[in-house]
């Protein structure tokens, strides 16, 4: 089976679609997690057979992913109501997120990709990246080996943030396990993951939910969609300074990442975007 979908049993597995997309997948029974589906390593490694094969970096999408990703985003788009909808394409190593090792950052990620054809582009250039020579060198520097190469590829619906976030189960400056941290910011989260912005800091106490300590950055730019992928914009000066999560909403998004901390069995750090006043954990 190529596609497996957010949800489904199958996708649980990590052995299927990768760190990433597996831990996605177990939370989508209980969370409000975008939907999605997962393009499976079988047919990754097909492909990257065949440009082995060709000996070309020249690579084209094949009649069987095409057909694939018309049926699916057709799918998705029923799921979603919507003739269109914004998805986000990027890849999950079977191998991520190990003990030893992170591929956070060795990949490519897509976002606000709206058609079949711009989402089979994106996935190759996921399948591309995997196969590269960064990635070659990064599995040779932590010892992985070449046999457990194999990439998933998560396409998902995108949420259009207000703001996002970093939410860590434990205070990842002191290790105290006793505090929330969360780091927020206006916008969609690239600005915030890319060390963009100074955002704002909360630490919540576990016990009551009480904001123990807070610092509200100067939030100068903010990622926001824009035709065929997103731009950075100033963030209004009278925005800047003002604190991205209100006290309801920080009361929501503490005792999710302590929810989660409890279904995963250890710490999480989870990425997060409000929409329309609506919480959604992302990854």
């Amino acid at each position: 089976m190529t596609i497996l979908w957010l949800g489904d049993e199958d996708c649980h597995q990590v052995s299927r679609v990768g760190g990433k997309a597996a831990n996605l997948s177990q939370l989508a029974a209980s969370f409000r997690v975008p939907t999605g589906f997962c393009v499976t390593p079988e047919l990754y490694k097909e492909w990257f057979a065949g440009t082995q094969d060709a000996g070309s970096p020249g690579r084209s999408v094949d009649a069987d992913l095409s057909n694939i990703v018309s049926q699916e985003y057709r799918v998705m788009a029923e799921r979603c109501g919507l003739s269109e909808p914004a998805v986000a394409v990027r890849s999950s190593a079977l191998d991520e997120d190990g003990h030893n090792s992170s591929f956070a950052g060795q990949y490519d990620t897509y976002l606000n990709i709206k058609s079949p054809e711009a989402i089979e582009e994106a996935i190759v250039k996921c399948w591309d990246s995997a196969g590269g020579e960064r990635m070659a060198s990064y599995r040779e520097e932590h010892g992985l080996s070449a046999d457990s190469l194999g990439v998933s590829v998560l396409v998902q619906q995108l949420v259009p943030a207000d703001v996002s976030g970093v939410v860590f189960s434990a205070n990842p400056i002191t290790g105290a396990r006793d505090e929330v941290m969360i780091n927020s910011t206006w916008g969609l989260g690239e600005s915030l993951v890319s060390g963009m912005v100074t955002p704002d800091t909360l630490v919540v106490q576990k016990s009551d939910f009480r904001v123990e300590d807070s610092y509200i950055g100067e939030k100068a730019q903010m990622t926001v969609l824009a035709e065929g992928g997103t731009t950075e914009v100033e963030v209004p000066r009278a925005q800047r300074e003002s604190q991205t999560l209100d006290g309801e909403k920080t009361q929501e998004v503490a005792p999710l990442s302590m929810d989660l901390e409890q279904h995963m069995g250890w710490p999480v750090d989870l990425e997060f975007a409000v929409h329309d006043n609506n919480l959604f954990p992302l990854q």
